[in-house]
């Protein structure tokens, strides 16, 4: 069976056209205010914009919501704090999901487990862990990645976010904190990965050397020292 073409559609403030998943919907809700439909379920006429908060604060300067709606719109006072706290709702729920399906492990050690064996689809660390415990990951994560490159596996990536800090993900999955955490193979898991794929794209930046690849922390940060990219190797 043929592979369906990927969805596609245009970002109002760039007049480019892009996949849905590189773009954010915004719909006006019954009180007239508009807000992100983060999963693009909403009734009703939609904006699409590119999956970025510079994007989504430029749209908003230049008025490009009322411009394409064709009506008065009402916005929230922050729409892009708006839309990222949203984005971040959405892959905190993600993740408890993928912990109910026994798909989520935490702990460095056990983390570190995982990673020798290759037994991780994603690795998360918190904004706030240590620079030592974050190398102990890091490193393991690109020898897994050069080997995998060496064995000509194509296609393998274990990407590694770090978007959240560990008092927000503890206090979203009922722990007292989370520094280390490892997403395994499983469907609850893939879904948690895009969820932070979206909240990565949305709040990152371009590093300095034109690779583009995406620095999840928004810093511009040369790729050689860049350690907190979304995608190792």
């Amino acid at each position: 069976m043929a592979r369906r073409e990927e969805t596609t559609r245009m970002c109002a403030l760039t007049r480019v056209e892009k996949p849905v998943a590189e773009l954010i919907r915004f719909v006006l809700g019954p009180d007239g205010v508009l807000v992100p439909d983060t999963e693009a379920k909403a009734v009703g006429r939609g904006v699409w914009i590119s999956l970025s908060r510079e994007a989504v604060a430029e749209a908003v300067r230049k008025k490009v919501f009322a411009r394409s709606l064709k009506t008065e719109v009402k916005l929230p006072d922050d729409l892009p704090g708006l839309t990222q706290t949203r984005l971040e709702q959405r892959y905190l729920n993600a993740l408890g999901m993928a912990r109910k399906a026994g798909q989520l492990t935490f702990g460095a050690t056990k983390v570190q487990g995982l990673i020798r064996a290759g037994e991780l689809i994603a690795l998360i660390t918190a904004t706030d862990a240590a620079q030592d415990g974050r190398s102990k990951m890091v490193g393991p994560l690109k020898a897994l990645h050069y080997a995998a490159a060496e064995e000509e596996i194509d296609g393998f990536e274990v990407p590694h976010f770090e978007l959240l800090s560990s008092e927000q993900m503890g206090l979203a999955l009922g722990l007292e904190n989370v520094i280390h955490a490892a997403l395994t193979r499983g469907a609850a898991a893939q879904a948690a990965v895009e969820k932070a794929r979206r909240l990565a794209l949305y709040i990152a930046k371009p590093t300095e050397t034109d690779t583009g690849s995406l620095a999840v922390d928004g810093d511009l940060l040369p790729e050689a020292t860049d350690e907190r990219r979304e995608i190792h190797g």
